[in-house]
């Protein structure tokens, strides 16, 4: 495979939900052959896994793969853990400080992975959904953490060092609102019924309706005037 190959090649980290999904098509409308990779690391909502097979399927990839590893091992979250879900919180306190959703390193880790699978097939490029607008506030999806990890896979491969083929991190979300990301997609033709993005859903894969994730999901679709597909439970009065 020559270098035009590799630059035709995507690794696309897809968790099933809205912001991943929609990196997908963005990808797919820049003309990459797309290749999609779904980490099973143990998290709470095992929703979201089943949709990243749907979405892979709808959007006809290249190759999906899921792999498992298990951060439960660790814990030091609630997604990942029996620790409850923070719910309900004020807009006001979104964001402004780390939640315990937060999954120590998940991203460095799943970001590593997809540089491990771009290597073998010689894909010179790596689409994640890291938002650092409408976000809980991870450190993990700030800009500085994706230029510091773009850095570390072109000085850490062969296919980068002797093959002289460099590797471009693409966080195409990253200074968008959740509303600008949905009417992203919507021109792209995403399914948003095929998503799941609550971290903690209820019996059956419905999600919760308030927690950080659901929140500013609900308010993105506010904010773009447009239906979320998906059901919330009625909220008392």
């Amino acid at each position: 495979m020559n270098g035009s190959d590799a630059d035709k090649r995507a690794v696309v980290l897809l968790s099933g939900g809205l912001d991943s999904t929609t990196v997908l098509a963005i990808a797919k409308s820049a003309g990459y052959e797309l290749f999609a990779l779904s980490v099973d690391y143990g998290q709470r909502n095992r929703t979201e896994i089943e949709c990243a097979a749907a979405t892979a399927r709808h959007w006809q990839v290249r190759e999906h793969k899921r792999i498992s590893i298990d951060l439960r091992t660790f814990g030091g979250s609630s997604l990942t853990s029996d620790a409850p879900v923070e719910k309900s919180r004020p807009e006001s306190a979104i964001g402004a400080s780390i939640p315990n959703t937060y999954v120590p390193a998940r991203n460095t880790l799943l970001l590593a992975y997809a540089l491990a699978w771009a290597e073998v097939i010689r894909a010179g490029h790596i689409f994640i959904g890291v938002n650092a607008v409408d976000t809980s506030g991870y450190p993990d999806c700030r800009p500085e953490f994706i230029a510091a990890f773009s850095t570390l896979a072109n000085l850490a491969t062969k296919m980068t060092t002797e093959l002289r083929q460099r590797i471009v991190i693409h966080a195409p979300l990253q200074q968008m609102s959740k509303a600008e990301i949905i009417r992203t997609g919507t021109r792209l033709g995403v399914d948003y019924a095929l998503t799941s993005s609550c971290y903690d859903p209820l019996p059956g894969g419905s999600p919760c309706g308030c927690c950080d994730a659901c929140l500013l999901r609900q308010r993105g679709f506010e904010q773009a005037d447009l239906t979320d597909p998906l059901d919330y439970p009625a909220r008392e009065s």
